[in-house]
């Protein structure tokens, strides 16, 4: 008697966990997802409560084929950005390499892209930022390298990216040199920080990148 009993316990659960795998669990949901980063405020509004997360602000640069890049060039797309400058002989090179592995990757997926910025816009003209970008076999407006105002470029880096934590003001003494990239999301919301020296932490971005691809997929169908 037992050993039925037991038998159909043993069915029940099985036609449970049958009905879950393919009636309930939702195959299409990311396994993980991503940390959201940057301050975030608790705001109720008409008795519903929501989180409202720190986002990137608004820009306007201009980019290596002298087109102006805002943005909107960034909605419904996942980026990669970075603060470089092309006469540099240390860490950029390095990062501007570990990038160019991230742009050979998703290339054919106009759902990723890359911003890279300049911390010295009186030496990189437009000009000069094409050079670059032709070195690293780049091409916007997946990959853009833009210039503009110092100051517009040191606080987009402080105040939105998060990326320098010293104090400055953009002005002719100040001067910015990180080799932290930052993922940002389609919401325009930081999702990782990484070291763009170091093979490994780039290996984890790309692999970041694919969450999020998923979980904006996932999203859209919801």
């Amino acid at each position: 008697m037992k050993v039925k009993v037991v038998n159909v316990v043993l069915l029940v659960v099985a036609a449970m966990v049958f009905v879950y795998a393919f009636f309930i669990y939702d195959k299409n949901k990311p396994i993980r997802y991503l940390a959201i980063f940057g301050e975030k405020e608790v705001v109720t509004k008409d008795g519903k409560t929501d989180t409202v997360y720190h986002t990137i602000g608004n820009f306007s640069f201009i980019n290596q084929d002298g087109k102006t890049v805002t943005e909107k060039d960034f909605n419904e797309s996942i980026y990669v950005t970075d603060f470089f400058f092309t006469t540099c002989h240390s860490i950029c090179p390095v990062m501007s390499n570990q990038l160019e592995r991230v742009y050979e990757k998703y290339k054919s997926n106009g759902k990723v892209k890359i911003l890279s910025h300049t911390v010295d816009p009186d030496i990189d003209t437009v000009e000069q930022l094409k050079r670059y970008a032709i070195q690293h076999n780049a091409q916007a407006p997946q990959w853009n390298f833009v210039t503009g105002s110092k100051k517009e470029l040191y606080a987009i880096a402080r105040t939105s990216y998060l990326l320098n934590a010293e104090q400055g003001d953009g002005g002719p003494d100040d001067f910015i040199h990180t080799q932290n990239f930052a993922l940002i999301d389609w919401d325009k919301r930081i999702r990782g920080f990484y070291d763009g020296t170091d093979t490994a932490d780039i290996n984890q971005l790309m692999k970041d990148i694919d969450l999020l691809l998923k979980e904006f997929e996932y999203q859209k169908k919801k």
